[in-house]
């Protein structure tokens, strides 16, 4: 026999890793767990059992937290959280390097419990999970530590709600406890049901690593404890992690209570492979895409579109590389695949495949499954039609479905083709195509010639129905701060009530609606008089309705090459609207003036033109970032435009409110349905005379005019606006953030609050921050 032979003949020894330790730690507990409140331990209640899924074996029982429960952990979290935001950025540092010192102390401990506890291979759990939990405490260490200086002008929003899944348990706790408590939230976490015992684990190092009582805190259970902790008014943030539709749930449950709200949730990631790349390396990839944790990953990437000059050899490849694949006893360091989280898991995946497999040509690995535990093979299903139901569902289980292409723009379309928008992975030697299709993905995060890789600073999120928020790096921490400014309690403004002797001039003027570049009648064909303080008829403005709405979104979106344009060009057009509006300011104050009645028109313009030359400043200098990420790469941080946003305009201000939210949002790239302000339209609609004298091309601003209430249904629930922001003077953001669940769209509402739009508050960082989208790019480089 030949060396050749002998390598290729050769079979892996076992290499069983102990569960002593682990077990004399369930000993130790008597294999029955309390909640985590308030920095004590309740006494085991009402509980069910926790199984290891490779077995079918109890290894504890855990507490169903009740109403009670989450009342109790909240309020032990609000009695905290203001004693734990006044600590200095450095005290809180030091808890959070503690945290990561003994993560690393009881590494072993941790990964062994959740290979036991999750099914998942010792080798993930050991060489990835827990390191990089491990990272991301050390990661926020440093952001606490930096906090009071670079941060200086944001602060904690409160107490967090957390709910994280059961495919990543402590990974994910890692991903929202260290960043929330960093900036000096509370929290109330809850594990899945499946997998808490990491969670309890991390609880009692809490305690030795000086986290002062209450600012963590566990509570297990089902779904009912999720519900309570969203629903619990208490809590000021909810971050979510789970499948999208749980979170639409959730999107319409937090609708108008002034909960922040961020969704991390499904995905049908694509894995594109190009007929130049490094085809076994791409394969290898692709097993650690779709195997890797059984396939139980939000981001796996289980839609494989494979260049049609290649794919012959790819398949035939692949199907070799997944018969050696071994899938068995999870403690074994010689395993590739474990066992699903659960019978239910397993039983989902084998049901999707057999009513859905037929579409396609199934392959399944050899591998011999073992007689007990939640198995289920790797599995290839080939000759996939895009619109299949395995191409479009998120299976959740070891299985790969494909289909092929023809060329660089087939690929971003097939690619592009499904509701979801979380990750994306594209293999090629030419880097110039790789970076010139990384772009066009709608996807957070894009990997080039790699797969799965995560690091605490770099941001990891989606886009479209896979959520909307950031997890890592600078752009994480938007999501458990706020910005230090000044609100006060919305009063509306009321329209000039028509006058028992009114004043009309002999000619009649009536502003239309603009759409696409082009004035345009409302479709109900209904106008509203706009009186003066004077009792002066100023003009009609049009009454737009639902078709109106949908004529404009439509425009928007057929303007998709603005968001293509270099963030010059867009400055230079932004000057140019200042300059335009300047040659015209007397006339725009004097409208102002009739409009509110009062004398402030020339500062309010003055402050328009300021506004927009702040912003032409912004537009080529929001700069994206190369993350410093610890590998032979980069991670490139890159800000995209969100797309189409809606944006109901405040009502006090009617032309520099229209200016502070139309000029980010143009300034990044995106396209906007503005709502003029509702009892002064006429500023906004005479600003369409600026937009056509100044190269905006048309449908980048769409200019509606009418009631925010009746609009704002179909705007917010229209499923091809990306974004929804809400200032105006009529109560609308509950409506909104209700309606967006639709395509879990983005929202900025204000809450019945209003901010000083004449000062620094109403514009800046936050406002560019709303603009874009933060897509994670990384680039392995080296031989």
């Amino acid at each position: 026999m030949t060396i050749k032979e002998i390598f290729e003949t050769m079979d892996y020894g076992t290499a069983p890793e102990s569960a002593k330790e682990a077990e004399a730690w369930l000993d130790r507990h008597d294999r029955a767990f309390g909640l985590f409140i308030g920095g004590s331990w309740t006494k085991p209640n009402e509980t069910f059992a926790t199984k290891n899924p490779a077995t079918g074996e109890e290894l504890a029982q855990v507490t169903q937290a009740g109403g009670d429960d989450v009342d109790a952990a909240v309020r032990a979290a609000r009695k905290a959280q203001p004693g734990w935001a006044k600590l200095s950025g450095h005290a809180r540092a030091r808890v959070l390097y503690a945290i990561a010192r003994l993560i690393q102390k009881h590494s072993r401990l941790f990964s062994v419990l959740e290979t036991m506890d999750n099914g998942k291979p010792i080798r993930e759990s050991r060489d990835i999970d827990i390191p990089l939990v491990a990272r991301h405490f050390y990661y926020h260490a440093g952001m606490a530590q930096l906090q009071d200086r670079e941060l200086a002008d944001r602060e904690a929003l409160g107490v967090a709600g957390q709910i994280i899944p059961w495919n990543f348990p402590l990974l994910m706790l890692a991903w929202k406890v260290a960043p929330a408590i960093a900036m000096g939230n509370t929290v109330v976490l809850k594990p899945a049901e499946y997998t808490s015992l990491t969670a309890l684990l991390f609880a009692e190092i809490c305690d030795e690593a000086g986290v002062p009582p209450g600012v963590v805190n566990i509570v297990t259970g089902d779904g009912e404890v999720g519900s309570a902790i969203t629903a619990h008014e208490g809590i000021d943030k909810i971050a979510f992690t789970g499948s999208t539709e749980v979170g639409r749930i959730i999107r319409k449950a937090t609708a108008g209570t002034g909960k922040s709200l961020t969704l991390e949730l499904g995905g049908k990631s694509p894995y594109i492979v190009f007929d130049d790349a490094d085809i076994d390396s791409a394969i290898e990839g692709l097993v650690d895409a779709i195997w890797f944790n059984q396939g139980q990953v939000c981001c796996a990437g289980s839609r494989l579109l494979v260049h049609e000059p290649i794919a012959d050899v790819f398949y035939d490849k692949l199907k070799a590389r997944m018969d050696k694949l071994r899938v068995g006893d999870p403690l074994d360091k010689s395993i590739d695949v474990g066992a699903l989280v659960d019978p239910v898991q397993l039983d989902t995946v084998s049901s999707m495949v057999a009513s859905g497999g037929g579409e396609g040509e199934v392959y399944q690995s050899p591998a011999k499954l073992p007689n007990a535990g939640c198995y289920y093979p790797p599995t290839l299903i080939t000759g996939m039609h895009p619109a299949a139901r395995l191409m479009q569902e998120e299976i959740f289980g070891p299985v790969l479905v494909s289909t092929t292409f023809r060329t660089p723009d087939e690929a971003v379309a097939l690619a592009n083709d499904t509701r979801y928008g979380l990750a994306a992975t594209l293999w090629s030697e030419n880097l110039n195509l790789a970076l010139d299709v990384a772009p066009k993905l709608a996807a957070g995060v894009v990997w080039v010639n790699g797969t799965n890789m995560f690091d605490a600073a770099a941001g990891f999120g989606g886009v479209r129905e896979s959520g909307f928020g950031r997890e890592g790096g600078w752009e994480g921490l938007l999501a458990y701060t706020k910005p230090k400014v000044k609100e006060t309690a919305l009063k509306p403004t009321a329209a000039h009530p028509t006058p028992n002797n009114a004043k009309v001039d002999a000619l009649d003027r009536t502003a239309k609606l603009y759409v696409g570049g082009k004035q345009a009648r409302p479709d109900g064909g209904y106008s509203a008089p706009v009186w003066s303080k004077a009792g002066k008829l100023l003009g009609h403005a049009s009454l737009a309705n639902r078709k109106d709405v949908r004529n404009a979104v439509e425009a928007a979106a057929g303007a998709a090459s603005w968001s293509k344009t270099t963030g010059h060009l867009r400055a230079q057009i932004l000057y140019y609207l200042g300059e335009n509006l300047s040659a015209r300011s007397d006339e725009f104050a004097s409208r102002i003036n009739d409009l509110t009645g009062g004398r402030s028109g020339a500062k309010e313009v003055d402050l328009s033109i300021d506004r927009l030359f702040t912003y032409a400043a912004w537009a080529d200098k929001y700069d994206s970032a190369a993350k410093p990420v610890p590998m032979r790469g980069v991670a490139l941080a890159m800000n995209e435009p969100v797309g189409v946003i809606g944006a109901f305009c405040p009502d006090e201000h009617p032309l520099l409110g229209f200016i502070s939210l139309v000029a980010p949002a143009i300034a990044m790239g995106n396209r906007v349905v503005a709502v003029a302000s509702e009892p002064y339209p006429l500023a906004a609609t005479d600003f369409y005379q600026v937009l056509e004298t100044s190269d905006v091309p048309g449908g980048v601003v769409n200019i509606l005019t009418g009631s925010h209430t009746e609009l704002a249904p179909t705007l917010a629930g229209h499923l091809n606006v990306d974004a929804v922001w809400a200032h105006s003077g009529a109560d609308i953001s509950s409506l909104v953030e209700y309606e967006s669940a639709g395509n879990l769209k983005r929202t900025w509402v204000n809450n019945a609050k209003t901010l000083d739009w004449t000062g620094p508050d109403g514009e800046g960082r936050e406002f560019l921050a709303q603009s874009t989208e933060v897509k994670t790019v990384w680039v392995p480089y080296g031989e």
